[in-house]
């Protein structure tokens, strides 16, 4: 897979900053509203490329499955 730069693409750039903003875990949901980004799982893998570390966590609630996103490490924007 070839992922983008974070320092040429906006997308990525979007999703980093509502990562940093969450304070604590996002839901892919509110990942890709927020982000307006589509593919959350590609974005994740892109900015893991990119440097960024983050985890991902599944909660069952009332039999439904959720995924939350939580940044552990911003990458380095120097790149």
């Amino acid at each position: 897979m070839h992922h983008g730069r974070l320092s040429t693409s906006s997308r990525l750039q979007r999703a980093l900053t509502v990562l940093e903003q969450a304070c604590g875990k996002i839901s892919t949901y509110e990942l890709a509203r927020q982000a307006d980004i589509c593919a959350v799982n590609s974005v994740i893998a892109e900015l893991r490329e990119n440097g960024a570390v983050i985890t991902c966590r599944q909660e069952v609630n009332q039999g439904r499955r959720r995924f939350y996103y939580q940044l552990i490490k911003s990458p380095d924007q120097n790149d």
